[in-house]
């Protein structure tokens, strides 16, 4: 079926092809949303995922662009819904509606150097922009990879992690909150590995995803480290509904996050972000 056919409201049914634990409350899912699939998506967009009978919630994509056949989402299961789309096992049935939003400016960086800043669960929605720079390589400059986390036992995906250690061509630090034992990494939060990371301020575009606090912060050192506000792009999260701009549940100062995000720009957020109700 051509995507255009495809009616962004009704959800298609899927199947779990395979799942994976990543971490604690952490499960990664491979979708197989058969023929009505659509031909890929760009990192940094999400689709609406839903548990039958239980609701619906939207789900960054965390898999290998490059792979457009391949539905990967990451999904920590804290809530009702999110607790039951963890919990399917392979060959379990879900609904599925998009891709929808906007995704990382990656064509906009090309030519750029590249950080990006990782908190807990977000390094699953910068996981496929990490895919697409390394898949083209030659078109980027540096490319740093800075990963926060709460303690050693939370940190995602290691085994790429450690994969992408080894490689001459990308820069990966990895910093834990607090850690007993054996960790002999870094101890603190993200920002200060921004502060160390001597990135060429004015050649950089960073993408910047995790708790919305720690993405102030970080944005904040970011731009304290000169790198311009219009380089700097964030993806946001709200209770998005319709996934599509009608319903207004994701609003965010004027933003529809679901349309006008989830990544966006930090000069377009930055005065929104400081209001603490919302």
């Amino acid at each position: 079926m051509d995507a255009s056919t495809i009616d962004p409201m009704r959800p298609r049914l899927a199947r779990v092809r395979s799942r994976r634990r990543d971490g604690p409350q952490v499960w990664t899912l491979e979708i197989d949303a058969g023929p009505e699939a659509r031909s890929g998506f760009s990192a940094g967009q999400f689709n609406m995922l839903s548990a039958l009978g239980v609701g619906e919630v939207p789900i960054s994509f965390s898999g290998d662009p490059t792979e457009p056949r391949r539905i990967v989402h990451t999904i920590r299961a804290v809530g009702a819904v999110s607790t039951a789309l963890a919990h399917l096992g392979v060959g379990a049935t879900l609904g599925i509606r998009g891709p929808f939003g906007v995704g990382w400016p990656l064509a906009e960086a090309v030519g750029q150097d590249v950080v990006l800043v990782a908190g807990g669960l977000g390094l699953a929605p910068l996981r496929p922009a990490v895919y697409h720079l390394l898949a083209q390589r030659s078109r980027y400059g540096q490319i740093t990879l800075l990963y926060g986390t709460r303690s050693p036992a939370e940190i995602l995906f290691r085994r790429e992690l450690n994969a992408w250690r080894r490689r001459a061509d990308l820069s990966v630090e990895v910093t834990v909150d607090h850690a007993l034992g054996a960790w002999d990494g870094h101890i603190g939060v993200v920002t200060a590995l921004i502060e160390r990371a001597h990135l060429a301020a004015r050649h950089t575009t960073a993408l910047v995803c995790g708790p919305e606090i720690m993405m102030r912060f970080a944005a904040e050192a970011l731009a304290a480290a000169l790198i311009p506000s219009e380089s700097i792009y964030l993806s946001m999260e709200r209770n998005m509904q319709c996934g599509v701009g009608l319903c207004g549940h994701c609003q965010f100062g004027g933003l529809l996050l679901c349309r006008d995000g989830p990544v966006i720009r930090y000069d377009r957020l930055r005065e929104t972000l400081r209001v603490r109700e919302l």
